[in-house]
């Protein structure tokens, strides 16, 4: 069976490495081949095709169900169900709807946002109001969060937002029986009028019914730098507690009750996975969850019929449960780190020979754990964790044994008895704040985590193959040799450009400007793109997972172009979370703290042969701030490069009076993102660029690039491309015009498609 459902996800997952999925046709001879070795009985290759064919019709339907490119920008009076927890911030409320009448065909479930609404907005509400729609569509990066995939897997089929709010109605709120959505968040409402601190508050919402909205980004860091992030989702860890001890108080009431049909374990199991199955309600049946419920499910069952099921089997049969039910699942890093886990617990503790001790066989689990994700944490995240395993051996029982039963108690005696109920969670704040101290004491210690490169597929399964041999029973001969397996992830090393070359990447950053500029031992950002709220920053969340892409570790320079939000916005969530040596603007007074610098034409500089000048401002400033921006003129051994931040017509006359041939360059970085009021004749006609990388989101309210300003870059035969529409831009050594390298076009998956 193990290996019947191993085929059946190996098609799966071939199919989610694809750019494009299958034609009709493909999809039909697949199937055809499937059922013709089915029929002579070649189950394994039966079962991959049908994994190929399964994933392939089912994507092709949610594909279908999103919103058509005509239907873009058009405001629609719906009316429909709000699905899950709405998300809030100072300035809007976010949150999935469920469509149930609309004038025209729409997906059938939205992702929307509600500005500054006068209402509270809350789960099981039924709404009528206008919105305004676009396809799904994000930034997209390397080492980046693909936001449309992130869609694509909750097969949500549209985003938008609420327009004219003055006329949305409230049609009706569903009661607690009808949704579990309104328990959530009947539940959340009344957690939130609890007298403990915001800190813990966010985490008992994590733990207790699945909301981690409101963890903060300093908290993220620490989990993430101490690799108890997984503390924080409700799975198996959480599943099994919850329904071992239910299952323990059930089996030691039914013994003193007088004999029945039924025994006790079988009454005991039943109970276990009802508690377990609300549980997983609470968390809104995550993929960690659906894997452990239906583990869980199967365990119990056999305890309920009195049957006896391998372990292997069990795994086999949640990972097949998981993937018919939805075959996208397989989209997320959750699910390959939750079952790898499961798999090398599994792998580990079943079937050996020798005497358990409990202490000892949960401190083995930790360890099995944090060495068989390592190369799967490299391979999504490019960071590891050399404290994880002490900080999960004080967190875990910690977290199992006090705050998650003692939350959950809480829980259900909020209505009935809230005095004690605001103890117990008086005692689990208290519980969570000592924790707290711990773990930021640890995540201070000197390489407590690294970043590294990230490793090719071929190494990463070379690596879990090498931990499968070091976790092999005693008596499996050179077990030690999968330190070897391990070696080419360990020893890998970034590609860097040789000597008088550079690497620019211009980010995807959606309307606003970021580029990466590396040399063979040097790395420069110029600008950071825009800062939306405290949890997301286009350079906390795009600019960041780049560098760390790339094992950058400390930055030489970081250029900050103006003081527009789009250029400036992310400047200071990258400065507090990576070294960087020396700060260049045109407005240093606004980071002041970094003892910014001011740029001015003239200055320049060489690292590795490879030269840098900025070009403007002088130093008697544009009264125009735009103009004011830093303009840095890169000169490589093959080519050149022109960084303009967002300079208009004034700024653009000053450098073609001054600047003369210095400002002739192979490669442009639009002006002002393509807008009309830069980009000028005169300047072009000087620059006289082979290519021109346009940093604008694709579609956005300003209508940057402008057409007037697309005729003029055609005029002089330039190549342009624009970031929304390419994801993020590469640009190599050598000639300029055959090292151009668009990341949604040769990186992306099928879910993202060029935007029509």
């Amino acid at each position: 069976m193990f290996l019947s459902v191993l085929s059946f996800f190996l098609g799966v997952f071939l199919s989610q490495q694809w750019s494009m999925l299958p034609s009709g046709l493909l999809i039909t001879l697949a199937f055809i081949l499937a059922i013709f070795a089915a029929y002579l009985k070649y189950w394994r290759i039966a079962f991959f095709l049908s994994g190929i064919v399964y994933a392939s019709v089912t994507a092709n339907h949610y594909l279908s169900t999103q919103l058509s490119s005509e239907l873009q920008g058009q405001e629609f009076l719906i009316q429909g169900d709000i699905i899950g927890l709405p998300e809030y911030n100072a300035r809007r409320v976010r949150f999935d709807f469920q469509l149930k009448k609309a004038a025209l065909p729409l997906p059938d479930k939205l992702r929307l946002s509600w500005y500054y609404p006068e209402q509270t907005i809350s789960a099981g509400q039924s709404w009528q109001f206008y919105v305004k729609l676009k396809q799904p569509h994000g930034t997209l990066n390397p080492g980046g969060f693909d936001y449309e995939k992130w869609l694509f897997i909750r097969h949500i089929g549209a985003t938008g937002y609420v327009r004219q709010a003055e006329t949305a109605r409230l049609l009706a709120t569903k009661s607690a029986w009808t949704s579990i959505s309104v328990i959530r968040q009947k539940l959340a409402d009344l957690l939130a009028q609890q007298d403990i601190s915001p800190a813990s508050l966010a985490l008992i919402k994590a733990l207790s019914i699945g909301d981690k909205s409101q963890i903060s980004v300093r908290q993220w860091q620490v989990l993430s730098n101490s690799g108890t992030n997984h503390l924080m989702a409700i799975s198996g860890l959480h599943i099994g507690l919850v329904a071992g001890m239910v299952y323990w108080l059930v089996f030691k009431c039914w013994l003193r009750l007088p004999s029945n049909y039924y025994s006790a374990p079988q009454v005991a199991a039943c109970f276990a996975f009802i508690a377990a199955l609300f549980y997983a309600a609470l968390a809104g049946f995550s993929i960690p969850t659906q894997r452990a419920l239906i583990m869980l499910g199967v365990v119990m069952l056999t305890i309920i019929t009195r049957r006896h099921v391998k372990t292997l089997n069990i795994f086999a049969l949640a990972l097949l449960t998981v993937l018919l039910l939805d075959p996208m699942a397989a989209l997320s890093a959750g699910f390959y780190l939750s079952f790898l886990a499961v798999f090398c617990i599994v792998y580990v503790l079943a079937a050996r020979l020798g005497r358990k001790h409990h202490l000892l066989s949960s401190l083995k689990i930790n360890a099995v754990v944090a060495l068989s994700l390592l190369p799967a944490l490299l391979f999504f995240f490019q960071r590891i964790s050399f404290i994880a395993p002490v900080a999960n051996m004080l967190a875990v029982p910690v977290v199992s044994f006090l705050v998650v039963p003692m939350s959950l108690l809480a829980l259900a005696l909020l209505q009935i008895a809230p005095d004690i109920a605001n103890l117990l969670l008086q005692l689990v704040d208290q519980v969570l704040q000592v924790l707290w101290q711990v773990l930021e004491y640890l995540v201070n210690f000197p390489m407590a985590s690294i970043v590294h490169p990230k490793p090719q597929v071929w190494q990463m399964l070379l690596a879990m193959l090498g931990v499968l041999l070091l976790l092999a029973p005693k008596g499996i001969p050179g077990r030690f040799l999968g330190m070897l397996l391990l070696l080419p992830v360990v020893l890998i090393k970034p590609d860097k450009p040789e000597q008088g070359e550079i690497n620019l990447t211009l980010l995807d950053v959606g309307q606003g400007l970021s580029v990466l500029v590396e040399t063979t031992e040097h790395a420069l950002v110029f600008d950071t793109g825009a800062k939306f709220s405290d949890k997301f920053d286009m350079g906390k969340n795009v600019v960041l997972p780049l560098l760390y892409y790339r094992h950058i570790t400390s930055l030489d320079q970081l250029v900050i172009s103006h003081a527009d939000n789009d250029h400036i916005g992310g400047a200071r969530a990258l400065l507090s979370s990576i070294p960087v040596r020396q700060v260049f603007s045109s407005v240093p007074e606004q980071l002041a703290d970094y003892n910014a610098t001011q740029c001015y034409a003239g200055y320049m500089w060489q690292w590795d042969q490879v030269s840098f000048q900025f070009l403007s401002p002088p130093k008697q400033m544009f009264q125009n701030e735009n103009d004011n921006s830093c303009v840095l003129r890169i000169q490589t051994l093959h080519t050149s490069v022109l960084l303009t931040g967002d300079i208009e017509r004034a700024a653009e006359n000053y450098l073609v009076n001054h600047a003369g041939r210095t400002l002739a360059a192979d490669i442009l970085i639009a002006p002002h993102h393509g807008s009309k009021t830069s980009s000028s004749s005169a300047f072009l006609a000087l620059v006289n660029p082979a290519i021109i990388l346009i940093p604008a989101d694709s579609p956005n309210r300003f209508g940057f690039p402008h057409v007037a300003v697309i005729t003029r870059y055609k005029a002089i035969n330039a190549i342009y491309y624009i970031t929304g529409e390419t994801g993020a831009i590469s640009v190599g050594g050598g000639n300029a015009n055959n090292a151009v390298e668009l990341y949604r076009k040769q990186y992306g998956g099928y879910w993202n498609g060029q935007l029509e």
